[in-house]
């Protein structure tokens, strides 16, 4: 028997077929996280399965939490977004990364890319933009801010 299909989960529409999208928030302003997580959680399927508020904590949870994607800021305690970021792609490559900072600037644009992030949105945006980038990631696409065409 052939296992090929796994990774797109097409083929058996019926109802609950698709597993829910399992997803971490690692956001050090719980206000910001608890508007996220409700965001997040608006849409059918995806489920937010852990919430910490620094890198250090975000590198605990991931084994435990088994997330599909991270949504990830850049500027926390005890470890950076972007260093948490490196660390999560070279120890858990499948995992999706989704950089979510109120950082409009082309350096951690490039640096979170060098680390292999698969989306950049600004926190001005988040409330037009989630959803769809998340989307866009778990479909295989990387998603870069609009907001990041306009340089300061």
């Amino acid at each position: 028997m052939s296992h090929a299909s796994h990774r797109t989960g097409k083929g058996n529409n019926r109802g609950q077929s698709r597993k829910p999208v399992r997803i971490l928030l690692a956001e050090d302003h719980i206000g910001f996280r608890t508007c996220i997580k409700a965001s997040l959680e608006e849409v059918e399927g995806w489920i937010v399965v852990g919430e910490v508020g620094d890198g250090i904590e975000l590198l605990e949870l991931l084994d435990d939490c088994l997330p599909d994607l991270i949504i990830l800021d850049i500027t926390m305690p005890r470890l950076s977004g972007l260093e948490a970021a490196r660390r999560i792609k070279s120890t858990h490559p499948q995992v999706k990364v989704l950089i979510l900072t109120m950082h409009n600037d082309q350096n951690y644009l490039a640096e979170a890319l060098a680390a292999g992030v698969e989306g950049f949105l600004v926190k001005e945006g988040a409330d037009r933009e989630l959803a769809g980038a998340v989307a866009h990631i778990l479909k295989g696409g990387v998603y870069i801010t609009p907001l990041m065409a306009t340089p300061e």
